[in-house]
């Protein structure tokens, strides 16, 4: 409820306070737009080394000179100086020295006992303040806890955190209090993980810690618009292998963790229990409230976390050889009541408990770790259960059921039926396989949507359709808004997966199903009632936040004591990052540098004129669109077909002009019911003037689940050129609107772009494709795979059937797959060669979040 900066209340609809007045013309301490926007271009952007900027400063001089003008900066410490100067987005880094205060021996006293170690941190007070009063979030921040319900019936649906259970839980627990009530509850959400900035040597590590806020909606934290900061890096002990799994060492390293992170966050305690007033992005003054929120991390760092034995889970008392079998779950004040009465190793055999162990929360308000670890797609699904588990069994299965020598040649098969697939935009080739040695993330989720059509035809039954209940369990769970009713379709996956899994047991591949990370799935449901949809939450979203926040700060320092020049290159960008939204707040940064400064002169030369911006994003932060909207590339191919005859000679489609003639007719009298190929070609209209021929079209559409802007639109190119990155031809598939009146795949047909052109007839211009159709094998999914299978369309004359479509009919590009079977393919088939070489196809639902969707 907004305040005024004394913190009384403000009444219903009560403007907010008026912020201090600022010129649009100050810069300080830059003197100008292109001063600023140069800084940020060299430091953030280009991200270009001291003595390149140097060089291009002197340059810049050069061609001033006879100007009696100069540049922007003198050299770069005149640029690092300003940037330095710069008021806002200012946390200055902190740090203290921890060390050993245990007991000691007399004598030969172990050279870790006497180390210290520096943690580096910012104030996370400090950073969260600059969270909530940040512009920039104003319109997509949530300031209470909600429920939230579908408009047809009363069907619940969760999507940010704070549409969870958890969030509303602790804001009723804050309202009981008198001096509380009426407070905005401001969850702080962490994330650790330790990250390797040099994968040659694996030698330079950093622990960082990072914090963001539940009241900021899940598509900013996901988009990285500094939604998650960087407060900390971590110490990390080392020693000898000799004295590594010394009892006194593993708990010093541990509890050191819990200590560094209650320490780095304890200026937030006081703000945990009495309110104090914020100013927050749109202006009000608000009473908050803080709380530890949920903490991301993967299975090594929750066991850290949650103070509890290896293999155990951190949030149910489930035994570690039988994870699987329902139990309670684990709470703050049942683990301190256990710890207080039973023996230590009791604690440890029987309860999984490390209970010479101090969990961090235990000293915040409201603080229950067992309750704020948050579910991690990257960790317990992609790269754990997906590829560390199953692909590893087919591999097994492989071997255990056909021996080494033919495991290795079905092995090989697969690789090069992943191999074969066709591109796709924003889709990962494998031109070796999944045969690497260094797995990312990203090479995880590549992966798993080419998987599955790979191995049907070498595997069981039963074995694809785990995979099957597994990716759909994935890609549910993942979805940007999940009602009761996708609730019931999560549990149902994980049922079947759970059913079809028991294969690899009755084969002899693998003896337990029970696994931390296969387990976590069943907890699943609780938290997205508690916290919302996963995706906000995820562990990649800390991982992506590595590259810009270590990995890229790391590359441009000496290398030489290296986390110094770490600490001032984010502070820097923070700098940087935080004046760009100041000057944004004040309309100094419409349009782009030159056309303002172009505007600027018109007012004292009305003889300029302004050619116009030419601005292109490939993606879109604009509005949302529920709409998918396709238009094509905006350069026409001058060196392609100028007219329908050329076009059908290019494309070796002999009746293309009949074909043209009818869809005019189609165009033209759009309320004539009878099917095109009944009218008689005398009634369609001729065309006899020039096209333009296009390689490519641009489709957006709405898929928050997706790489996307802020408002959840996403943008791919379909392309239909002959030759692609002058290595073959390239003609993508899509979905083709046939009835609008249906919904999925049941109104919806697939067609492969042969070509993009567009023409006028009769003073209206018509934006085409020439297609070749696809009829689907069956009434709905294939049963194993659950995807649709196609096939090409062909005429009585067993020709490819052809059709020209209006752009307006394409809903979005399509991924085909094709149906292998049990025969192994040859070796000369290129992923370009897919769509030409096979006759069945499998329609790859998989291929991202909004295909999901679309053709589940």
């Amino acid at each position: 409820r907004p305040c005024d900066v004394t913190g009384r209340f403000l009444a219903d609809g009560a403007p907010p306070t008026p912020p201090p007045i600022k010129s649009p013309d100050d810069w300080a301490p830059y003197r100008n737009r292109v001063e600023f926007e140069t800084a940020e271009f060299l430091y953030t952007c280009n991200q270009m080394s001291a003595g390149d900027i140097n060089i291009l400063l002197d340059l810049w001089a050069a061609t001033l000179l006879k100007y009696n003008d100069k540049p922007p900066f003198a050299d770069h410490r005149d640029l690092y100086k300003t940037i330095d100067a710069t008021p806002v987005g200012d946390v200055k880094w902190q740090s203290l020295k921890v060390q050993y205060t245990g007991e000691k021996p007399e004598t030969n006293v172990l050279p870790w006992m006497d180390q210290s170690h520096d943690v580096w941190y910012r104030d996370p007070h400090e950073v969260i303040q600059n969270m909530l009063g940040n512009p920039d979030y104003a319109t997509e921040m949530d300031y209470r806890p909600y429920r939230e319900y579908l408009t047809d019936g009363d069907e619940r649906q969760w999507q940010d955190f704070m549409s969870g259970d958890w969030a509303w839980n602790q804001a009723e627990t804050i309202s009981e209090d008198p001096d509380t009530l009426g407070s905005t509850f401001v969850p702080v959400i962490l994330g650790s993980d330790k990250t390797t900035v040099s994968v040659a040597t694996g030698a330079n590590n950093y622990y960082p810690l990072y914090v963001s806020i539940g009241n900021v909606r899940n598509n900013v934290r996901r988009a990285h618009r500094d939604a998650v900061a960087i407060i900390g890096f971590l110490a990390m002990p080392k020693t000898t292998e000799e004295h590594a799994k010394d009892p006194k060492f593993r708990k010093f390293r541990r509890q050191l963790f819990h200590s560094s992170v209650a320490k780095i966050l304890e200026n937030l305690r006081p703000g945990m229990t009495t309110s104090e007033v914020v100013r927050f992005g749109d202006g009000h003054y608000r009473r908050v409230i803080y709380g530890l929120g949920p903490y991301i991390a993967d299975y090594e760092e929750q066991v850290l976390l949650a103070c509890i034995v290896c293999n155990w889970c951190p949030r149910c008392m489930s035994h570690p050889d039988s994870l699987d079998t329902k139990s309670l779950c684990r709470r703050r004040d049942h683990t301190e009541a256990l710890v207080e009465e039973a023996t230590y190793g009791a604690l440890w055999m029987e309860y999984g408990i490390v209970g010479d162990l101090v969990p961090f929360t235990n000293d915040f308000p409201r603080g229950d770790i067992h309750e704020l670890i948050a579910p991690d797609i990257l960790h317990q699904l992609i790269k754990g259960t997906f590829k560390d588990h199953l692909v590893k069994w087919v591999g097994q299965y492989l071997q255990h059921v056909h021996g080494t020598k033919e495991a290795e040649r079905i092995q090989a098969d697969i690789d090069r039926r992943i191999a074969a697939v066709a591109s796709f935009a924003g889709l990962r080739r494998f031109p070796e396989g999944r045969g690497f040695k260094q797995w990312t993330g990203d090479d995880s989720k590549a992966l798993m949507k080419v998987y599955l059509p790979a191995i049907e035809g070498h595997v069981p039954t039963d074995v694809v359709r785990t995979f099957r209940a597994f990716l759909e369990f994935c890609y549910l769970v993942r979805r940007n808004i999940i009602t009761e009713s996708t609730l019931g379709q999560i549990q149902e996956a994980l049922d079947r997966f759970h059913h079809y899994r028991k294969i690899f047991e009755s084969t002899g591949v693998v003896f337990t199903f029970s696994l931390p990370r296969q387990h976590s799935c069943s907890h699943y449901v609780l938290l997205i009632r508690l916290f919302g949809a996963p995706n906000g939450l995820c562990s990649s979203i800390t991982e992506t936040k590595h590259i810009k926040a270590v990995k890229e700060p790391w590359r441009r320092s000496s290398r030489y004591k290296a986390l110094g020049q770490m600490l001032v290159t984010n502070q820097r960008l923070d700098k940087l990052a935080a004046a760009r939204i100041d000057f944004k707040n004040r309309g100094m940064l419409n349009g782009t540098c030159l056309s303002a400064t172009l505007k600027a002169l018109i007012l004292f030369n009305a003889d300029v004129t302004i050619q116009g911006d030419n601005e292109e994003g490939e993606i879109d932060n604009g509005p949302t669109l529920v709409q998918a909207h396709v238009q094509l590339a905006k350069t026409p191919q001058r060196k392609r077909a100028r007219t329908i005859p050329e076009l059908s000679t290019e494309l070796s489609i002999p009746d293309l002009y009949n074909v043209l003639r009818r869809f005019l007719f189609e165009q033209v009298y759009p309320d004539d019911q009878h099917p095109p190929s009944e009218i008689p070609l005398s009634r369609c209209p001729r065309f006899d003037g020039n096209i333009q021929v296009f390689n490519s079209a641009s489709s957006t559409f709405y898929a928050p689940s997706d790489r996307s802007g802020i408002g959840g639109m996403h943008r791919e190119h379909i392309r239909a050129c002959p030759i692609w990155r002058n290595e073959a031809p390239r003609y993508d598939c899509v979905f083709v609107n046939t009835d609008a009146s249906v919904e999925g795949m049941a109104g919806m047909d697939i067609a492969r772009v042969m070509c993009f052109f567009s023409f006028t007839f009769n003073a209206v211009s018509y934006p085409c494709a020439v297609v070749r159709w696809f009829d689907k094998a069956s009434d709905g999914p294939d049963q194993d795979t659950g995807m649709w299978i196609v096939t090409p369309s062909f005429d009585t004359d067993h020709s490819f059937s052809v059709g020209i479509i209006h752009i307006d009919s394409i809903y979005r590009a399509a991924h085909l797959i094709p149906v292998y079977g049990a025969q192994i393919i040859s070796r000369d088939i290129k992923h370009h060669d897919s769509y030409d070489a096979f006759r069945a196809f499998y329609l790859n639902k998989f291929a991202d979040h909004h295909a999901f969707e679309v053709a589940s």
